[in-house]
């Protein structure tokens, strides 16, 4: 009887030319990109923020991290909604692509493979490539994630007459 192996589920898109992966376990939903409003006082990594069935999301622009320039906002562009750590965010993306199942030995920890690379949660071999598995938990540094949920409050404080 072969051993079984357990899986790693993976949203796979692509961003600039380059696909890449998210665990699919943080994704909501992927939606179609809509207009994305600006966010005052926002870290440079935020590219605005979004309303998502009443819920003000950020829009975060991960060809930043990954040093991809992102062109102005396409209407065929996705936007994933998912979790980065206790908060949801929107990532604008060219195009999601599919949901694929890995073995989990044919993903490599970043932190072996490539040191350094604090945002990566892994490197997965897969048989047309290799596919690198962001990790939206560590994706907004401290200060960043500080800066987003006061940017936030701020926008959503009222107005005093």
């Amino acid at each position: 009887m072969p051993l079984e192996t357990s899986q790693v589920r993976l949203l796979v898109f692509f961003l600039g030319g380059e696909r890449v992966a998210l665990l699919a376990s943080s994704v909501t939903e992927v939606v179609r990109a809509v207009a994305v409003a600006e966010l005052p006082s926002a870290p440079p990594i935020v590219e605005g923020v979004i309303n998502v069935r009443g819920t003000v999301v950020p829009v975060l622009d991960i060809g930043q991290r990954m040093r991809l320039r992102a062109g102005p906002l396409n209407p065929d562009q996705h936007l994933i909604i998912a979790r980065a750590g206790p908060r949801p965010v929107a990532l604008r993306v060219d195009r999601a692509v599919d949901v694929v199942a890995v073995d989990s030995d044919a993903v490599e920890s970043a932190s072996r493979s490539t040191p350094g690379v604090e945002y990566v949660a892994g490197i997965a071999k897969l048989p047309d490539g290799l596919l690198v598995i962001h990790d939206l938990e560590r994706f907004l540094a401290l200060d960043e994630a500080q800066q987003v949920d006061a940017a936030l409050a701020n926008a959503v404080a009222p107005v005093e007459p």
